[in-house]
This record gives C-alpha cells, structure tokens and sequence, in this order.
C-alpha cells in the first residue's frame, strides 16, 4: 500500500483570521502559566508532564470544526457531521503527537542525569520521531482505524480514507 505524501500548504495561513490566532494564543499562554503553577506547587516532574499536553489543542479542536462547517455552508450544506470528523481527526493526531512526546520525556528522564543534555535531547528527539511516526504510520495502514463514507459501502466500493 503506497502511503500519501505529506505536504505543507502555506496558502492556508492567509485564510485564518487575526482573532483565530488570538485564541491560540491565549489558550497556548493559559496552558503554559497551569503547567508553572502546577511545577511551582507539586515539582518540575508532575509540571513538565503537563507542558507535553498540546498547548493550542482546545483552541484548534473547535476551530477545524468551525472551519469545516463553513466550508460546508457555502455549498448550502449542513456541515456538522463533517465538522465533527474533522475535529475527530484533529484530536487523533494531537494524542499521537503526546504519545511521541511521551516517550521524548522519558528518554530525557532516564538519561539526564548520567549523560550530556545534547547527545540525551538528540536521543529523545530521534525517539520522539521514531514513536510519532509508527503510530502514524500504523494508523495509515491496515491496522488503523477506517472510515468508509456509508453511499460507497452500499454500492460495494468501500474505500477508506
């Protein structure tokens, strides 16, 4: 099975409003500020497990979902399923994505101490990478998780995406 390709897209950037932006921003900085007071009060380990949580994680969630049902709209159709799969798909990437950074965090937690911090951040980068990149990858294959669009299962074209 030939994988897709992934690719970055900057004309996107010019779509999002300045207030969209705003949000982020503002949930980035609330989660950062929780996660100090929670290492202030409870130590830097329990406080550096909430740093891995995706800072922009709620804000993007409902914003995908927003942005899909008027993509939807504008063709005069109800977008609320679709906004939801959206936010779905979203938020599967963003627990892959801690997963990796999971694992970052206890390469560094194990090897700080007795080793350099830059080959340990390398070797928890390269973990990082390694761990985020087989759940995708497993995700993408057949041991994933699919979707079959229901007018495609009836006619007997089940595909996935």
């Amino acid at each position: 099975m030939k994988l897709p390709r992934v690719k970055i897209d900057f004309s996107v950037l010019g779509e999002i409003r300045w207030y969209e932006y705003a949000i982020r921003f503002a949930f980035g900085g609330a989660v950062t500020v929780s996660a100090g007071l929670i290492a202030k009060h409870w130590g830097p380990e329990l406080g550096g497990l909430f740093l891995a949580f995706p800072a922009i994680f709620p804000a993007s969630v409902t914003l995908v979902e927003k942005k899909e049902k008027e993509k939807k709209a504008q063709a005069g159709i109800d977008g609320t399923n679709r906004g939801r799969l959206s936010a779905g798909m979203d938020a599967a990437g963003a627990a892959l994505g801690s997963l990796g950074l999971t694992a970052f965090a206890i390469v560094v937690w194990a090897l700080l101490g007795d080793h350099a911090a830059w080959p340990v951040l390398l070797c928890a980068t390269f973990a990082w990478m390694a761990v985020s990149g087989l759940l995708w990858y497993l995700r993408k294959t057949k041991y994933g998780a699919r979707l079959v669009h229901p007018r495609r299962q009836q006619h007997g074209k089940a595909s996935s995406r």
